[in-house]
């Protein structure tokens, strides 16, 4: 368990953690006490970089608008010490696969800048079986494009993208802004099982 100084607009800083050994823990009792954070172990998992999105739900009108809006210190892809970064905007409903769109290529940069704005139709109704997949990769004209990183937004979700989602309910019709640490699509995925794609509600997704 870790503790973190959250930052809206940069990197969060950990305080401390917490390690339990499960299998020494007795599962007849349940056990309350206070413990001390010590310093976090230097086997962080590998820096991916961070998406700056925002998010801006109106449930009048049932529209969730997704601005992607820059990347930072992405994973050097390609052999020059760069990459051709581009982000996938996907939207599920019952971890079913829906609605999808993607944002430009942007050459040769490790810290793109995008400001692409995305609006999907979701009925208030909808809003809480929703989840919103968010990925970077690079651009390959060659060879199969990378994977860069990825989170995912929703009620399902926890940490800084649960919390983001909570403000955007929170605060409707207002565009709500907050940079993501990028996990591996194993971490994504292993947490959101995406079902296979069954015919859903037709409902109109527009980009501007």
């Amino acid at each position: 368990m870790q503790v973190f100084d959250f930052n809206r607009f940069s990197k969060h800083d950990i305080i401390g953690e917490l390690r339990v050994d499960l299998s020494s823990v007795d599962w007849n009792h349940v056990i309350e006490e206070w413990q001390d954070l010590s310093d976090p172990l230097k086997c962080e998992p590998e820096d991916l970089g961070e998406i700056c999105i925002s998010l801006r739900y109106v449930p009048a009108g049932g529209r969730l608008t997704v601005v992607v809006l820059e990347a930072r210190n992405l994973k050097s892809m390609d052999l020059g010490g760069s990459s051709d970064p581009y982000v996938k905007v996907q939207l599920a409903l019952d971890k079913r696969k829906w609605k999808k769109k993607k944002t430009s290529i942007k050459k040769k940069t490790l810290n793109p800048y995008f400001n692409e704005s995305f609006s999907f139709d979701v009925p208030f109704d909808h809003i809480q079986r929703v989840h919103l997949v968010v990925s970077v990769w690079d651009h390959d004209a060659v060879s199969r494009n990378d994977a860069m990183g990825k989170i995912f937004l929703g009620s399902d979700a926890s940490g800084h993208q649960l919390m983001h989602w909570a403000d955007m309910l929170a605060n409707p019709r207002r565009p709500v802004g907050q940079w993501h640490m990028l996990l591996t699509a194993e971490q994504v995925n292993s947490t959101l099982v995406l079902k296979k794609k069954l015919a859903l509600p037709k409902m109109i997704s527009r980009q501007r």
